[in-house]
């Protein structure tokens, strides 16, 4: 990965681990199924309107909305509304690069060096050491369900990485026409007493630190950071991407840590050293004679 490429890599964990306190506040407000609904719609008008469709194939397109869409977020949102804590939920969602090296090795053949493994496994070890200590602040549903959030986003990864859309940002914005009619009408059959009087009060004074969660999704979590994203995803191979994902839950942790009051335990702390140094491994290009 080239210089200006691994600085935006670092960016993207960076947006995506203050996406956690971002959806706590959102959450507070917004019932979890609208909200995802809600944050795909606020994208795709403009995408449909504003935006070329992207040169890839429709599969792809539709593969990456409901994985990175409709069922990440789906999850994730669902999880963290039953109690998964902002900073656990970081976390766990990142068990994402593992299984994203897994797909793409049993379905793009990419190669799983020896090196990639070892720093993926010291990745690994530094997320279930933060699992392990904050493990008594959930319970087994909302892991379970962030859990398969994670899964969504590999299969999104997976799918992006095959629609190699030459120009990512296209991709990243037509991708949000899938989720929002398949979450609204889960909205409608999970939350529908709840739908009006979330969406008339938007705007309230009570209500407008969850709608400004909605917006920073909106446009530095989604906007920004899939579009970086899916520009490295279509450069280079996942299994050397991914990785880097890893380092949303320091972010995560931290920003939940100063903003929510979620304090982390100093094992937790010793544990993104762990993950840092596994991602930094992991992505390093092998040495040349």
């Amino acid at each position: 990965m080239q210089g200006r490429d691994r600085g935006l890599v670092m960016l993207v964990p960076v947006l995506w681990g203050l996406n956690f306190p971002a959806t706590a506040l959102m959450l507070t407000h917004y019932p979890p199924l609208l909200a995802g609904a809600l944050r795909f719609a606020l994208l795709a008008v403009p995408a449909m309107l504003f935006v070329p469709f992207p040169q890839v194939r429709m599969r792809w397109l539709l593969g990456t909305g409901f994985g990175l869409g409709v069922m990440q977020f789906a999850f994730l949102y669902a999880g963290m509304a039953a109690g998964m804590p902002a900073g656990l939920a970081s976390l766990a969602l990142q068990a994402s690069a593992p299984f994203t090296i897994l797909l793409a090795t049993a379905f793009l053949g990419e190669r799983l060096t020896s090196r990639r493994a070892l720093g993926v496994g010291i990745a690994v070890a530094g997320l279930a050491l933060i699992g392990a200590s904050q493990a008594r602040a959930a319970a087994l549903l909302p892991v379970a369900l962030t859990l398969m959030g994670a899964l969504g986003w590999a299969i999104g990864n997976i799918c992006s990485r095959l629609a190699r859309a030459p120009k990512p940002l296209h991709l990243t914005m037509w991708m949000s026409i899938v989720p929002p009619v398949p979450l609204f009408l889960m909205a409608l059959s999970a939350e529908g007493p709840r739908i009006g009087p979330a969406l008339s009060g938007a705007l309230t004074t009570q209500a407008i630190p969850a709608t400004l969660g909605l917006l920073y999704i909106v446009i530095f979590a989604t906007v920004i950071g899939y579009g970086i994203w899916n520009t490295l995803m279509s450069r280079y191979p996942a299994s050397e991407v991914a990785p880097w994902s890893m380092l949303v839950p320091v972010v995560g942790i931290a920003s939940s840590w100063a903003l929510l009051d979620e304090t982390p335990h100093p094992a937790e702390l010793v544990a993104g050293v762990l993950v840092i140094g596994g991602v930094i491994l992991a992505s390093r290009a092998p040495s040349r004679a």
